[in-house]
């Protein structure tokens, strides 16, 4: 147990008055401390130009900050210390203060500090954590539990929910589909018994091929017991089985609501063909079991895009035999790393990173749930990790500071230097091999606007491509604060003319490779990328990606302030989660429609929707489940149900008997 506590609290800007946040360092041991600094880390981070009170801002990279205290000053055993940063630092939740603290010593040993929520000012509700509840009401406005909610159903009678279910069938995708459902059931229900044999009480469910259906589609038919599944693929029966196990399990579970049905027919296919979930693994670890278990939930809400984040400043985590320092120094952060702690890492080694069996064995997990797996390497920005494992990629003549909108200095990739694109294909040419999709995102967002305004190389490509001007107006930028109020906008900068020369020659070399190349929506500066080989997620508005699909761009539409999931979903602090774009309660994410407005000729270009999991709030395992669920199926169901076919009633009133990833649900 330490005995060193933090205490935060948080005091919003008032009139006449700055914001406040107050660090409290109390000595609850027996020995006084003396040379020290407090290191934090949190989603919030300390702006370099607030101003503080009782002690200075030694280093601060993104969020992680080292506050000292006066020269000599001694902790002595009960008393404490408080920190009093005014200004420009941004709370809107319980879980943007530090999370995680040590304090590091003179003699380069570090000693652990127990961290409490950060508390607000006025504020009493207790913190919220855990998967909401929505209870399943006794008269519910549908007989059976589905989500998403099927193209047709017209189903009646009812029989006792049977102990499980015993599909059959001879066919290669029938049989491959019932594996593939008998292990979905196992590990998501490993007590309930979905599948079991005619044997052991489970009803006969027979899969037969019907060679004219889509690739997703099904039709379950009802009569009397007999109950049987009709579709062209592996993934078509799966999804029918999975049908059949919702609505099992909603029967055996609330019987004076749901039904088993004994006559009709379910008739069901997918309305967008591209049903994502995007998963960071960079701000916060998930290990192999934890990605498992989030692929079959994903299975379970008929999702089947997985959107792999695999690298960004924080972290890197895929294994490149290449470059094994990538994962040597970019999979780790600690007390005397070069990552230090970051997101509410504190100041053990922690992280990890996926190794090539790994990962073809998640890969083939999903293709069996029927999951694309596209693996993302976010360049040119978002690259500080790649950066210190690899920091011959930066211009040796660099010179200045310019600092990404989440606070890391100099951390993309420069366009202009040979060895930046031997290093990159060498590790596309490795992810290639592992991904049988062939597509990978190559992330291509938030370059800073001042990206390389300091390197020599960089502006002399600048004066090649764009003539004098352009290099004398990008090299005003060296060690000027950007990002002051989120991304920058870089639209015709010297910035996006330099990511438009690095992109196109990425995307020449992954077509090259047989592959997509994926990209968020920035990747489409200067429009220089192919658009046949390419697909665009937009994650600022719906108009935006609504006038890149004008401009020919496939899109997957995934705005922040509905489709993030890190956002919280209120305004109340008690809410865990992110705010920079907004809240989304679970009703505003199920009734958000990403598509509103959009001419027939851009949804001509429109793939489908995606939900992002982006993790710097989500630290503990209970912030996760109430983030992303049942958030998650709200989205399931955007993609799959068509719009005139949604109900939040409905689905209020089933999401309930939605699992979740850990088993954390609220009080």
């Amino acid at each position: 147990m330490s005995q060193v506590r933090l205490e935060t609290r948080w005091t919003p800007v008032q009139e006449g008055a700055a914001s406040l946040y107050e660090l409290t360092l109390t000595n609850d041991g027996s020995a006084a401390i003396s040379g020290f600094r407090l290191c934090i880390s949190g989603p919030a981070r300390i702006d370099p130009a607030a101003s503080i009170e009782g002690g200075t801002l030694v280093a601060r990279l993104s969020n992680h900050a080292e506050l000292a205290p006066p020269e000599g000053f001694v902790l002595a055993p009960g008393e404490s210390w408080t920190v009093a940063v005014r200004g420009p630092v941004a709370l809107r939740h319980w879980n943007d203060g530090a999370r995680a603290a040590y304090l590091a010593l003179a003699d380069g040993s570090a000693l652990p500090v127990a961290v409490s929520p950060t508390v607000a000012g006025g504020e009493d509700t207790p913190p919220k954590a855990g998967t909401q509840r929505y209870p399943v009401p006794v008269a519910a406005p549908v007989d059976i539990a589905v989500i998403p909610w099927p193209a047709k159903i017209a189903v009646s009678g009812g029989r006792g929910a049977p102990a499980g279910l015993a599909p059959e069938g001879e066919s290669p995708a029938a049989k491959e589909a019932i594996a593939a459902f008998a292990e979905l059931t196992a590990a998501l229900f490993p007590a309930e018994g979905i599948f079991r044999p005619v044997t052991e009480g489970g009803a006969a469910v027979r899969l037969e091929l019907a060679g004219e259906m889509r690739p997703e589609a099904y039709r379950i038919g009802f009569a009397g017991t007999a109950v049987s599944i009709e579709a062209a693929t592996r993934t078509g029966f799966l999804y029918g089985l999975i049908t059949l196990g919702q609505i099992l399990r909603g029967a055996r579970q609330n019987p004076e609501t749901f039904i088993f049905p004994t006559e009709g027919e379910i008739e069901d296919a997918p309305t967008h063909g591209w049903r994502g979930a995007m998963l960071d693994v960079a701000r916060q670890f998930y290990s192999t079991g934890e990605v498992g278990r989030f692929l079959r939930l994903m299975a379970w809400n008929k999702l089947n895009r997985f959107h792999w984040h695999l690298a960004d400043d924080e972290a890197w985590r895929i294994e490149i035999e290449a470059f094994p320092q990538l994962t040597a120094i970019g999979a780790w952060r600690g007390h005397g790393l070069q990552l230090p702690s970051l997101l509410g890492s504190g100041m053990e080694r922690q992280g990890g990173y996926y190794s090539k069996a790994a990962i073809r064995d998640i890969v083939r997990l999903a293709e069996g749930l029927g999951i694309t797996v596209v693996p993302e390497i976010d360049v040119p920005g978002h690259c500080y990790a790649m950066l210190a494992a690899l920091p011959e990629l930066r211009d040796p003549g660099e010179t200045g500071t310019y600092v990404s909108v989440q606070g890391f200095p100099n951390n993309c990739l420069n366009p202009a230097h040979e060895k930046t694109y031997e290093a990159v294909e060498k590790v596309f040419d490795e992810v290639i091999a592992l991904f049988p999709s062939r597509i990978v995102h190559v992330g291509a967002d938030e370059v800073p606007l001042g990206a390389w305004s300091g390197s020599p190389l960089a502006l002399e490509k600048l004066r090649e491509i764009g003539g004098e001007e352009l290099a004398a107006d990008h090299a005003k930028r060296l060690n000027v604060l950007t990002n002051g109020h989120g991304a920058d906008e870089i639209d015709g900068s010297g910035a996006a003319a330099l990511q438009a020369i690095f992109l196109k020659r990425i995307q020449a070399f992954l077509a090259s490779r047989g592959c997509v190349t994926g990209g968020w929506q920035e990747a489409a500066h200067g429009d220089v990328i192919d658009k046949d080989r390419v697909y665009l997620v937009g994650w600022r508005t719906v108009e935006v990606s609504a006038a890149l699909a004008g401009r020919g761009y496939d899109m997957v539409v995934a705005p922040g302030q509905a489709y993030y999931l890190d956002m919280a979903q209120s305004e109340e602090w008690s809410e865990p989660g992110a705010g920079w774009a907004g809240w989304s309660s679970l009703e505003k994410t199920y009734e958000f429609e990403a598509t509103a407005g959009w001419s027939e000729a851009q949804l001509e270009h429109l793939l489908g929707v995606q939900a992002c999991i982006w993790s710097e709030p989500m630290a503990d395992h209970a912030v996760f489940d109430r983030l992303v669920f049942p958030r998650l199926s709200a989205v399931a169901e955007a993609g799959w149900t068509e719009p005139g076919r949604k109900s939040f009633e409905r689905f209020a009133a089933l999401c309930g008997l939605m699992p979740n990833l850990y088993g954390f649900w609220s009080v």
